[in-house]
């Protein structure tokens, strides 16, 4: 198993970690350097750069536990570096899922990988599929963006009506708008519906619905509810990043708690749709 966590994929790993931290301190420096020149306030400053440091500790939240649900079938180290670049929760499990089934590895991401070539494929299909995006970026972002400029140039020379405010809901602005959303509904609606109904062979644990999965996916629901209504009911504005992150760390852990607690016979209870 060593092919998981071996010297040479830590050194890649760190070198990559190494570069993705000198072009943050890079940026931030310039842009430092940038608001002294724009006669900003160094206080302003202080506090703009402690503010982004609290703002990423939510999605840092996100993909230690992220790499927790891969680390037993990949390891430390694939996901660690993965996550850390441009990675995310939902394509990470999904891609690293749906190639280790393709490749004939039973169970999914909660099997373990013991063939090389499969560990290969699995972190090609990972690797490969996030670059399309670094791909597209160049030649679609930079007219989209002008677009939307554009757009809220026009608007915000017209008048409010409410014939005009409706008409908002259109264009390219109104499409972004709902594509992000309904993208994330669509992946989040596919793990509920696995949660919840399951696939796969039934001799192989893991691969279906059960009791774990519908108590971590009920819990995670639940506390991510109660941390949404308490950071609006009490105007706790910090808590809010946090929500899905404390709610994804709630769920696992009760999930544990559950596997240890309930009877052998219904911890690992699973069904198939």
């Amino acid at each position: 198993m060593d092919f998981k966590e071996s010297t040479g994929l830590y050194l890649i790993a760190g070198g990559v970690i190494a570069f993705v931290l000198a072009q943050s301190i890079f940026f931030l420096v310039k842009a430092w350097k940038q608001g002294e020149k724009l006669g900003i306030d160094k206080k302003k400053l202080r506090n703009t750069i402690t503010s982004s440091a609290v703002f990423t500790i939510p999605s840092a939240l996100s993909v230690l536990a992220t790499v927790i649900v891969l680390a037993p079938s990949l390891g430390l180290v694939i996901p660690w570096v993965r996550l850390s670049v441009i990675g995310n929760l939902l394509y990470e499990t999904k891609a690293a899922g749906d190639a280790m089934a393709s490749l004939g590895q039973e169970g999914g991401i909660t099997s373990t990988i013991t063939d090389p070539a499969i560990f290969a494929g699995v972190a090609w299909v990972m690797t490969l599929g996030i670059c399309f995006s670094l791909v597209i970026l160049p030649f679609v972002a930079k007219p989209l963006h002008k677009k939307v400029l554009n757009l809220g140039k026009k608007e915000e020379n017209k008048e409010e009506t409410t014939e005009k405010k409706e008409k908002k809901s259109g264009g390219i602005a109104g499409f972004i708008d709902l594509l992000t959303p309904a993208v994330f509904i669509g992946l989040i609606g596919a793990f509920v519906a696995r949660a919840i109904a399951g696939k796969g062979k039934p001799e192989t644990f893991g691969d279906g619905a059960g009791v774990l999965s519908l108590i971590t996916l009920v819990v995670a629901v639940g506390a991510s509810l109660i941390l949404e209504f308490v950071a609006k009911k009490f105007k706790i504005a910090w808590l809010e990043p946090f929500v899905m992150p404390i709610g994804m760390i709630i769920a696992m852990v009760i999930a544990v708690v559950a596997y240890n607690v309930l009877p052998p016979e219904l911890a690992v209870l699973e069904w198939r749709g």
